[in-house]
């Protein structure tokens, strides 16, 4: 059992209570682990196996956080469906499907079992390694930002309500900020808001969920289209801030020809014959529907979301990166 020695795989496996489960696949992985899967499976020591792993967070008898990782990725898929829709599932793996028991959670978890301590890391003697712990999502980066972008994915309906085709038309439309849509009224809400146009909290949804809550607003948000390459197009991009999402849309179109790591481009079921495109990179995030326009959100702009328009390019490349893109089985 790789990641870990005998005695703390016993130590997890005795009277685990089971809080959650989340999958980590080529498909569907944590995403604030890492912008793909093998830099998420490296954030918990473990190799990029091509089936993925079902990860079981718990408490021992002690109240020692434990995370156990397991092969039978359909157990836990099962499990987290059944929860999604409200019904009971006793997740119980079979010792011969655990990988490895590794101490601590990678995800923060709201909810402790009943009867036993208070949540705490595993005694260093038992634990042969530094306890896993969330990413720190207390201020922008990496991690924050791809929480957003989870958001805006599961909220799209709502974020795409906020933005008015005609903002993308017009060089006098290109940009607007926080501060102006506020004063008309028309815009996302602005800091503190969880609505669109921050990247607040959305919060776990059910007992499957184990995402930690994203943490701070959105400063603004910027309408950009794909259309102009022109010179004189990229000095407007410039004086725009839109030069980070050309940057970004260059770096997308590069995923076309030469494949990035599994799971940077992931496509997953959306309305209609649609598909919901997530697409991330060094220090961006995308999120798109096939048949409409995309957000990206930047490292290098803390809890701004910035649309791009639905111009000649943006549908092509869109294709592209879901035909490329991994799936859920």
């Amino acid at each position: 059992m790789a990641g870990t020695d005998d005695e703390a795989v016993a130590a997890a496996d005795d009277a685990l209570y089971v809080l959650t489960a989340v999958l980590l696949t080529p498909a569907q992985f944590p995403s604030v682990l890492g912008d793909d899967y093998p830099e998420a499976c490296a954030a918990l020591g473990l190799p990029p196996r091509a089936d993925g792993y079902g990860l079981v967070l718990g408490q021992d008898g002690d109240g020692a956080r434990w995370t156990v990782v397991i092969d039978d990725v359909s157990l836990v898929a099962v499990a987290i469906a059944s929860w999604d829709c409200g019904m009971e599932y006793e997740l119980s793996p079979d010792e011969r499907a655990v990988v490895t028991a590794l101490p601590g959670w990678p995800l923060a978890v709201a909810v402790a079992a009943p009867g036993v301590p208070a949540p705490h890391d595993p005694p260093p003697e038992i634990a042969d390694r530094p306890p896993l712990s969330p990413p720190d999502t207390g201020f922008w980066g990496p991690a924050q930002r791809r929480l957003g972008a989870d958001e805006i994915a599961l909220q799209w309906a709502a974020w795409r309500e906020q933005i008015n085709d005609a903002d993308f038309s017009g060089a006098d439309e290109q940009t607007r900020s926080a501060d102006s849509q506020e004063a008309s009224g028309q815009g996302p809400a602005g800091s503190g808001s969880a609505g669109p146009g921050s990247v607040g909290s959305a919060g776990p949804g059910s007992a499957g969920s184990a995402e930690p809550e994203p943490a701070g607003p959105a400063g603004s948000v910027v309408a950009a289209t794909d259309e102009d390459h022109s010179p004189e197009g990229a000095q407007k991009a410039s004086v725009s801030g839109h030069q980070g999402v050309r940057r970004v849309l260059a770096e997308a179109r590069a995923y076309v020809t030469s494949p990035p790591p599994l799971g940077r481009v992931r496509s997953s079921f959306a309305p209609g014959d649609a598909r919901t495109l997530r697409a991330d990179g060094p220090g961006w995030s995308i999120v798109a529907r096939t048949d409409d326009i995309a957000f990206v959100l930047l490292d290098e702009k803390p809890g701004e979301v910035l649309p791009i328009g639905r111009g000649p390019e943006l549908p092509g490349l869109l294709e592209a990166l879901d035909k490329l893109a991994v799936r859920p089985m």
